[in-house]
């Protein structure tokens, strides 16, 4: 059986982000799966004391130097968001309620590279609806979605059932019990992934 990589993610990280670009090279290298798992980025924060690095001004200043060095180092396209932070509370009930529709994976890419390829206001109405509709959903469908209790309610179950492992913020990764934190610790889940195939079955 494949090896799975939880990639726990909000859309609001700019790490996440960038991990979300790395990913499927780390899959192909090691021929996991990856199961991309919605959280809410700000109720993590508030569960387990955490902040956003932009709440200190030094810290927020060299992670934004970081970040475009591991884009460049990786090839990727990013540019920082004048709108950040950006309230991700619709755009993460719409990842869990396309969760397991086969619309899910572009919506999940659209949405990411509108928020940190191409920066849109995505809290703006105006600006979602052309990212929704590239991704084959209409905004009627996403209001729907979005304001349905069971989505809500799944959110919150699967944010909840993040701290409850551990999480503390965006990105996560989980390799069968192995916890890993952040973008530039996918050297250590791919060594991970490589470990548990080697394992006898």
């Amino acid at each position: 059986m494949p090896k799975t990589i939880e990639f726990l993610f909000d859309f609001g990280s700019p790490t996440t982000y960038l991990a979300y670009k790395r990913l499927p090279k780390v899959a192909g290298r090691t021929g996991a799966k990856v199961e991309y798992v919605p959280i809410l980025l700000g109720a993590v924060f508030k569960a387990t004391g955490n902040a956003s690095p932009a709440m200190v001004p030094a810290k927020g200043q060299w992670m934004g130097i970081d970040m475009g060095r591991f884009a460049q180092r990786h090839g990727i396209p990013f540019q920082r968001n004048p709108h950040f932070p950006i309230n991700t509370l619709h755009l993460m009930r719409g990842a869990t309620g396309l969760r397991g529709d086969r619309r899910f994976e572009a919506y999940v890419r659209e949405v990411f590279d509108a928020m940190w390829r191409e920066p849109k206001n995505l809290g703006d109405p105006a600006e979602l609806v052309p990212v929704l509709e590239r991704a084959g959903v209409s905004p009627d469908e996403f209001r729907a979605l979005t304001g349905r209790e069971d989505v809500k309610d799944r959110l919150k179950a699967t944010t909840e059932q993040a701290v409850a492992r551990g999480c503390f913020g965006a990105p996560t990764f989980f390799v069968g019990g192995e916890f890993f934190f952040g973008q530039d610790r996918l050297d250590f889940v791919e060594e991970a992934l490589l470990r548990e195939a080697a394992q006898p079955v």
